[in-house]
């Protein structure tokens, strides 16, 4: 069971990311206030929970959070400003976003950029144990899957209706075929390798 909060008094903002490891598309990162007594028995890490399941949470989520926001980061900024910064300025995003301001963050993962002055733990796989940056991360998740869909519409061949952009035998062979996009992350060194021998590009 995940734990309701980490500390019982403080107003407590979960975060997390979706997205960080794609070959295409923007970062999504969330925000999200629960109340201390929220629960639904299907929360989780959103890699553990089924498609259906997490459009289920989705709306549980925005129905009963405190508060909560989304926000997102371009593959363009990803390549200027790299994947890690881009996904702590997804987080930023969101957290300016809040209708209600937090005085503690957990955040998903090792690292971090402070927020303002709040203070903020970074947990390690937090996403399967504090319930606030797991709704964090379905939220993050749902909305980019959903922005991913509007996308494949644009560059069906890539099918990304499917992949939302990971790097997966189907999405790197159409990328084989078709090249990139100007939704690929250019700097995530994709290219295939005969495209790098006609672009002079070092393999």
């Amino acid at each position: 069971m995940l734990k309701p909060f980490f500390h019982d008094t403080l107003i407590e903002a979960g975060c997390d990311e979706a997205g960080r490891g794609c070959y295409a598309g923007p970062v999504f990162a969330a925000a999200v206030i629960l109340p201390k007594d929220f629960y639904h028995p299907l929360l989780n890490d959103s890699k553990q929970v089924a498609a259906a399941e997490r459009e289920e949470l989705k709306i549980f989520i925005t129905n009963n959070a405190i508060a909560y926001a989304v926000a997102m980061i371009d593959n363009d900024e990803i390549d200027q400003i790299n994947i890690l910064r881009a996904s702590f300025k997804a987080m930023h995003l969101a957290l300016d976003k809040l209708h209600t301001q937090p005085s503690l963050l957990l955040v998903d993962g090792n690292r971090f950029t402070s927020y303002k002055k709040l203070n903020h733990h970074c947990i390690i796989r937090g996403d399967g144990i504090y319930a606030s940056i797991a709704a964090a991360s379905i939220l993050a998740k749902t909305y980019r899957d959903a922005y991913m869909k509007h996308l494949h519409e644009e560059f069906p061949h890539y099918n990304w209706q499917k992949n939302k952009g990971y790097g997966t035998e189907e999405h790197r062979n159409a990328i084989e075929v078709h090249g990139l996009c100007k939704y690929h992350r250019k700097s995530f060194n994709i290219l295939p390798d005969q495209a790098r021998l006609f672009s002079g590009e070092p393999l």
